[in-house]
């Protein structure tokens, strides 16, 4: 277990080791949230223009990430926001601070045009998403995120991180910072989250989601019918209690997690999330998240974490023959982060999918 945690996170740390400039600090507050408008049907993926263009042009005049919620984001430069790749300095020098009852997190605004919103997996951070922020901004509003915990965002000593916490985060941020329909797009766990605030969500919020290997849970205690994690239960009962030792888990800590989950804090979010409870199954929301929104699912079919013959990865992969709203592609080759692993793969089929997505009133 102890191996599959550091090859996950030495997976996902490829994101940013230095902490974000905090540019900008938008107060949090809570607001009722009602429901206003209905969920429309995708279109069709055949003969759709390329997302990008098409999008731009169809959300003409609305404002990216400095509209009417007067978020400012800092600094920008255009040649790096056009560019394939980003640097990590450079996206960190860009980012922006949201304060969420009272913690800030850490995020960043690219582009203009519909707007998208990544959601990085365990361990990783905004820049997790370098690969990919430059080319979708040239035709979306791409806002990426560290979640609570994580990257440059917050990490409260002794907080309890749930899933459920995280996707309220991620409603809150939609209904604060974005302010309009959006499209979610996460990994790993960070898919997770993106699936329960859809399944949360009481306005119409998000506009379609892309879940990229979606995980079972926020730890493999979530998949027991796996015949593989019912031979490690009591190996996983066990690093549950050695984690709750202090030193030990420090130790382990250290020798796994580097970069984005360094500094204060970060012991205790690593500690919450590999032992606490697994969070809601995306089996039990997905049929009705897909009846509210079109859904596109890319799944590397190397993945070690949620394979493809693993009862979660069965699932998604069936899930198009029973659910019209679902659309899978298979990426041979891929593993857990098909937008890090081979981002040339993974980039088409989620822009051409997106721009098929149908546009909502603001």
């Amino acid at each position: 277990m102890a191996a599959a945690l550091a090859a996950a996170a030495h997976h996902h740390r490829l994101s940013s080791s230095s902490p974000a400039a905090r540019t900008r600090v938008v107060h949090h507050h809570r607001r009722r949230r009602s429901s206003s408008l209905s969920f429309s049907a995708p279109a069709s993926s055949h003969g759709c223009p390329r997302g990008a263009r098409a999008l731009r042009r169809a959300a003409a005049g609305d404002g990216g990430g400095n509209g009417s919620g007067g978020v400012s984001t800092g600094t920008v430069d255009p040649a790096a926001a056009s560019s394939p790749s980003s640097s990590l300095e450079e996206l960190y020098r860009s980012c922006a601070t949201w304060t969420w009852r009272g913690m800030r997190v850490n995020y960043l605004v690219r582009g203009e045009g519909p707007p998208l919103l990544l959601v990085h997996g365990f361990g990783a951070s905004v820049g997790h998403w370098r690969r990919n922020i430059g080319v979708l901004s040239e035709s979306y509003t791409v806002y990426a995120i560290d979640l609570l915990g994580f990257g440059a965002s917050d990490k409260p000593p002794g907080f309890s991180y749930t899933m459920e916490t995280w996707a309220e985060l991620i409603l809150d941020f939609l209904d604060e910072v974005v302010r309009r329909p959006t499209v979610l797009v996460g990994n790993s766990v960070g898919s997770l989250a993106c699936v329960i605030a859809a399944a949360d969500s009481s306005r119409d919020l998000v506009r379609g989601l892309v879940l990229l290997n979606c995980s079972g849970g926020m730890n493999n205690k979530a998949i027991v019918d796996d015949w593989r994690i019912k031979l490690l239960l009591p190996l996983l009962w066990l690093i549950d209690f050695l984690l709750k030792q202090r030193r030990i888990a420090s130790a382990l800590f250290e020798r796994i997690i580097r970069g984005p989950a360094d500094g204060e804090g970060a012991l205790d979010a690593f500690v919450s999330t590999v032992t606490g409870p697994p969070g809601p199954s995306p089996i039990a929301l997905m049929p009705a998240v897909a009846a509210r929104s079109p859904v596109l699912v890319l799944w590397g079919d190397r993945d070690p974490f949620t394979p493809i013959d693993g009862p979660v990865g069965r699932y998604f992969s069936a899930l198009p023959g029973e659910l019209p709203n679902v659309t899978l592609h298979m990426l041979e080759g891929v593993g857990h982060c098909p937008h890090d692993d081979r981002p040339d793969l993974a980039q088409p089929n989620l822009d051409h999918t997106i721009g098929c997505y149908p546009i909502r009133p603001t």
